[in-house]
């Protein structure tokens, strides 16, 4: 077939899906950027689960709901190419990450990596936790009202680098941050050229800062192995005795620093602004977390806090972390009676789904127990409750940012009360992944001394 042929047909193939009409240029950018919610809501009840659209300059197809994600994410056939549907946004700024690589590449490097993830490791990475969160907000007790989501983003990163490289950060933990934050933000940069001062440009300066930061630490590590990621990197190997070599290590160590925190900063947000708005639940949490009555938590111990756990699942719900899963078809597939042809970008939304209303009561409603074992709500479909993705590519370190989020959550719970004003509704900024606007302003009350020795 001709070059001419084969574009005709792919065309022509496009033409019969539903079209979300946006605006001239812009296409589906701002509803991208100010109501992925509302507006994904909109397009799957308007459209059905295959949408065509365009946003931030590239044109892709939308589809949505439990069996467009499980069409997408189990990848049958190997239809999909996650390296590929990523590299537009984030490919300049997270080079050769584990959620950028595709097929054989993919399972030997997470092959290689997934020791990091196994219990032994975790339980070394909890003990250092505990440590870090216990040091790190010590001195919250004289805050009264601030913002909360710096303040947790700032305790994340500390935990990051002392559990995943073994150290702490000294002057330079500022300037490393906005790095990350940098390499984020330029992924949804509307101007996709390095015009200095803008967000891509920062991106790729912020890209450089990081990839100096960690080489020139790789030569001490080696000399100097301990139980952190970082050394799990520089030692594993596959069963072939094949190891990382120091670019693949740069790589996954920015990647999987940058979601260690920046991830979980956002769910820790997202939990900590349903517990002030809902106070019943922060008691109850309370409760739970001052009948465990320890000082520091067990890898067992996290077993032990079904309510957390529940909360934890309910905020990922309503405030998916990774909102948004680009892939692109490296051949035509057929899906929901519409024909995709071969290299078009797809996006799948797991927040969305998440909202459906014919899959999830009230689904705007904060509610935990939709997660208890009596209600189980979130099985009706095997992807209908996807915050971590799925398949091959399903987040690796999900298990570790649970557990940290669960620990954080506990330490604060047992020292502290916090609250939003009345009325407060957390503004969530789109641009790049999903933050607080405002930066959640909280107040803030350190729990008297009866109350945090309480027997419940």
């Amino acid at each position: 077939m001709s070059w001419l042929a084969e574009r005709r047909e792919r065309r022509d193939m496009l033409s019969r899906i539903p079209e979300a009409k946006g605006l001239p240029i812009l296409g589906q950018t701002l509803n991208f950027f100010f109501r992925p919610i509302s507006s994904g809501i909109d397009m799957h009840l308007r459209h059905g689960p295959v949408v065509r659209g365009k946003a931030l300059g590239i044109s892709s197809l939308a589809l949505s709901g439990p069996d467009a994600l499980a069409f997408v994410l189990k990848n049958e056939g190997n239809v999909f190419s996650s390296g590929e549907g990523w590299t537009p946004f984030i490919g300049p700024f997270f080079t050769r990450g584990i959620m950028l690589l595709d097929g054989m590449e993919h399972r030997q490097h997470r092959g290689i990596m997934q020791a990091a993830f196994k219990r032994p490791a975790m339980e070394a990475y909890l003990v250092g936790m505990n440590e870090a969160v216990l040091n790190g907000i010590a001195n919250w007790h004289s805050r009264q009202r601030f913002k909360l989501y710096p303040a947790l983003k700032e305790l994340t990163l500390d935990i990051a680098t002392q559990v995943f490289m073994g150290e702490q950060l000294g002057p330079e933990a500022d300037r490393i941050n906005h790095a990350f934050v940098d390499c984020v933000r330029a992924g949804t940069a509307l101007v996709r050229f390095p015009v200095p001062g803008g967000r891509w440009h920062r991106g790729l300066q912020a890209r450089k800062e990081l990839e100096q930061f960690f080489r020139q630490r790789i030569a001490s590590k080696r000399d100097n192995l301990g139980p952190d990621l970082f050394s799990y990197l520089l030692s594993a190997e596959d069963e072939d005795g094949i190891g990382f070599q120091d670019q693949d290590i740069v790589n996954h160590m920015i990647f999987l620093m940058m979601a260690a925190h920046d991830t979980s900063t956002i769910a820790l947000s997202s939990m900590s602004y349903y517990l002030a708005r809902y106070p019943e639940w922060q008691e109850r949490l309370r409760e739970e977390a001052q009948a465990l009555d320890k000082d520091t938590l067990s890898y067992d111990d996290l077993a032990a806090l079904p309510l957390m756990q529940q909360v934890f699942f309910e905020s990922l719900r309503l405030l998916s972390p990774v909102h948004v899963l680009p892939r692109r078809t490296k051949k035509a597939c057929h899906f929901a009676g519409m024909d995709i042809p071969a290299k078009t970008y797809v996006i799948i939304s797991p927040l969305v789904t998440h909202h459906l209303p014919q899959y999830w009561r009230n689904p705007e409603l904060f509610d935990p127990e939709r997660f208890s074992p009596e209600r189980a709500e979130h099985k009706g479909h095997p992807y209908q409750y996807v915050p971590f993705g799925g398949g091959a590519h399903k987040c690796i370190g999900m298990h570790f940012a649970e557990m940290e989020v669960k620990t954080i959550l506990y330490h604060l719970l047992r020292r502290y009360r916090w609250s939003v004003a009345s009325g407060y509704r957390m503004p969530i900024n789109f641009t790049s992944l999903p933050t607080p606007a405002d930066g959640l302003p909280v107040r803030w009350q350190t729990l008297e001394t009866s109350e945090m020795r309480s027997a419940v």
